[in-house]
């Protein structure tokens, strides 16, 4: 039994000035073959479950090509058909095929919006192009974010969708297990899924870690709904709403066994439930001030303050200067602040070595959004070539790279400084330029979830607290919705 397995992930911001290009893909990962089973063996990731599956079941996993960029700017039209056609080559030389299994994002886009190389649904795109090749009666299947804007054609398209249902992502590999799972009772016990698609006119706000209330409590609706005869699973999509495309917006997809009007009643019955609250996905996020003052007088440490606007994995630049000059402007003592993308000051320091001390402009580079620099004079504590492997549970196992990086200090404040754009997910990086982030009173991230996976644990408090940056809601126009979305109207 041959199953082929691939794909292409972004997770697109139409809204960022940080462009897209192939060194980006190459950067995180861009790889053909063999070279994808090695990189992804035993990780918490989509593929890695993929190929847990494939030991267990006893197919052959044919690798084709796979390609992911950090959140940026809209993929460029002839890199995206370059990607696909390095996809779609060897899944037609391995045919004929019993299945595929593809890791894609759900939140890509592709060109320019409205241009004639403009594509708002790439993983639509791509699940038709992998259908005309493999043809009408191999099973496809693909693993999700849980930030997929769903559209109609990728639901048309694939036998079925499988997106995680953790946040921050931490059930990777069990969702791409899923995957297989449900691809083998479709080929070995005769499975006949029928998918259904409920979009929900709301755009989800940061209310959706799914450890905590309300968020558990979906979640739990969910598997209340999925536990009844005929239905597969099911999956709810809070959407990327840093995408101006007509089909953004959250939404359930619920897979069933040959009765596509169930399938549909029960997406519509739990998209209903979820609009009904759609009040307490969102609240107020404060500024780092703000949040410093309230945090003295609570006196739980350790303290994290994620600056979700500057999220790196939202396609923000990582180098917005609010918080940093929030620290240094309160005098913090054992503080720290992961990661600011600031190759220029990397570069300073590389030059002078450990030990110097430099005059830095700290951050604010790479647009007039994202705050002026902060004038720092800090010592080089560690320097390195930004190569490490992630602790997990987050994309355990996986080797990472941040490309050259500096740890500096400034009295004690501890910054850490990357050349590529990428969030903590845990302490792993930290620890190779000699920080050990737990013996930190104070420590700032540049993150809006995903960094819980590897902090809350250990942490005394964590807040999200909003800063200046080119992802702040007042620079953000949508013109291409085409619908209303609760809240930016009122429903």
């Amino acid at each position: 039994m041959k199953i082929a397995t691939g794909g292409i992930a972004h997770e697109t911001s139409t809204f960022t000035t940080i462009p897209t290009t192939l060194q980006n893909y190459v950067e995180r990962h861009y790889l053909h073959g063999k070279a994808i089973l090695e990189a992804f063996d035993r990780t918490n990731t989509p593929i890695g479950g993929f190929i847990e599956a494939a030991a267990e079941y006893g197919f052959e996993l044919v690798p084709t090509m796979f390609a992911d960029a950090q959140p940026s700017a809209p993929t460029p039209r002839d890199l995206f058909d370059r990607l696909l056609d390095e996809m779609l080559g060897p899944m037609a030389k391995a045919a004929p095929l019993d299945g595929v299994l593809l890791e894609l994002h759900g939140a890509m886009v592709v060109g320019e919006p409205d241009g004639d190389d403009g594509i708002d649904d790439p993983e639509g795109h791509i699940l038709q192009a992998v259908r005309d090749v493999v043809g009408p009666d191999v099973p496809v299947a693909a693993q999700l974010d849980i930030h997929t804007n769903m559209s109609q054609r990728m639901v048309e398209q694939a036998d079925v969708l499988i997106g995680r249902r953790s946040y921050p992502e931490i059930d990777m590999a069990p969702r791409g297990r899923q995957c297989a799972d449900v691809m083998m009772r479709i080929i070995n016990d005769g499975l006949r899924p029928t998918m259904a698609l409920h979009r929900i006119p709301m755009m989800w706000g940061m209310n959706q870690v799914t450890a905590h209330r309300p968020m558990s409590e979906a979640m739990a609706e969910l598997e209340r709904i999925e536990s009844r005869a005929s239905v597969v699973c099911g999956s709810i999509a809070t959407c990327f709403p840093l995408a101006d495309i007509p089909h953004m917006g959250a939404s359930v997809y619920m897979i069933t066994d040959n009765d596509q009007a169930l399938a549909q009643s029960c997406a519509d019955e739990l998209g209903t439930w979820l609009f009904n609250r759609r009040a307490d996905w969102h609240y107020p996020i404060p500024s780092t001030h703000e949040r410093l003052k309230e945090a003295e007088k609570a006196g739980r440490f350790p303290l994290v303050l994620a600056d979700s606007r500057d999220n790196t994995g939202g396609g923000s630049g990582g180098d917005s200067t609010g918080m940093l000059r929030s620290f240094v402007e309160a005098g913090l003592e054992d503080a720290c602040v992961l990661y600011i993308v600031d190759p220029e000051s990397v570069s300073l320091c590389h030059a002078a070595g450990v030990g110097a001390k430099l005059d830095l402009k700290v951050g604010g580079k790479s647009s007039p959004f994202q705050g002026k620099p902060v004038d720092m004079h800090p010592t080089v504590v560690a320097i390195s070539d930004g190569r490490f492997k992630y602790d997990g549970p987050m994309y355990a196992g996986l080797s990472g790279s941040m490309g050259p990086s500096a740890h500096i200090q400034e009295r004690g404040i501890h910054v850490l400084l990357v050349t590529h754009r990428e969030q903590p997910f845990d302490t792993a990086f930290a620890r190779t330029l000699d920080l050990d982030v737990r013996k930190m009173r104070y420590i700032g991230v540049k993150s809006a979830a995903h960094f819980r996976a590897g902090f809350e644990s250990w942490a005394g408090a964590v807040h999200l607290v909003s800063e200046p940056s080119l992802h702040d809601p007042t620079h953000l126009t949508y013109r291409r919705l085409g619908r209303k979305l609760y809240p930016l109207d009122e429903i």
